[in-house]
């Protein structure tokens, strides 16, 4: 799932200045399950701002809303209703930097500034511990790989095995930090598929640089569909 971490709250409060009427919106999907931006984190935010703009002698009315999802138009119509015409000078949102977007995207006149920073797409290994394991590269390996991501897990996101620094199953940035290669080739190894691994590989490409667009096969894009 996609994972988040709210942001400092200096920079939070300095986004935030200036503005009085404030709607701080949340989102109930990933970011609630890895409790950084649901229902629960919104009011323990707004209740910050709120409270420190009051000591600062700069009082703002915040209001709180969580939607189902902000990545999805179906869910943001629901705000609509409550974001009219000058009712709000800016809104905030605690969803992913996809979310956010789509916020901004929805009411183009109104600042929409982000309360959380996006790390990436992680699996959960205990409460409030999150593991990165993809990162959305369009180029996926790890049929030949064993299952184990080189481009998320190596440091230097190497396709054709260890660099040089590879030092006992560790890897040369921290002795904590397994060597993505070592884990894959005992993984092979215990498959019987090490031949996976023995051919070289093309230098990946930067896809993943570009916006990208993906259709599934029997769909198409709406000819009327907005960026």
């Amino acid at each position: 799932m996609i994972v988040a971490k709210r942001k400092p709250f200096a920079e939070i409060k300095a986004m935030l200045k200036g503005y009085k009427k404030v709607l701080n919106v949340g989102c109930g999907t990933c970011v609630s399950v890895c409790l950084a931006g649901g229902e629960r984190e919104v009011a323990i935010l707004n209740t910050e701002i709120e409270m420190t703009r009051k000591l600062d002698d700069e009082p703002i009315e915040i209001q709180a809303h969580t939607i189902e999802r902000q990545c999805d138009r179906e869910y943001l119509a629901e705000l609509d209703a409550l974001i009219e015409e000058g009712k709000f000078d800016a809104l905030m949102s605690m969803a992913c930097g996809v979310g956010i977007q789509f916020l901004a995207e929805r009411y183009p006149l109104i600042p929409t500034f982000p309360a959380v920073d996006t790390t990436g797409l992680a699996v959960n290994q205990a409460v409030g511990w999150y593991e990165e394991r993809c990162r959305s590269c369009s180029q996926c390996v790890l049929g030949m790989t064993g299952g184990i991501c080189p481009v998320t897990m190596c440091a230097k996101g190497l396709y054709n095995g260890p660099c040089g620094g590879t030092n006992k199953g560790s890897c040369e940035i921290s002795s904590e930090q397994p060597c993505a290669w070592f884990k894959i080739y005992e993984r092979l190894k215990g498959q019987n598929r090490l031949d996976s691994i023995r051919k070289i590989n093309s230098v990946r490409g930067w896809d993943d640089q570009t916006p990208r667009n993906l259709v599934q096969p029997g769909y198409k894009k709406p000819e009327n569909m907005a960026r």
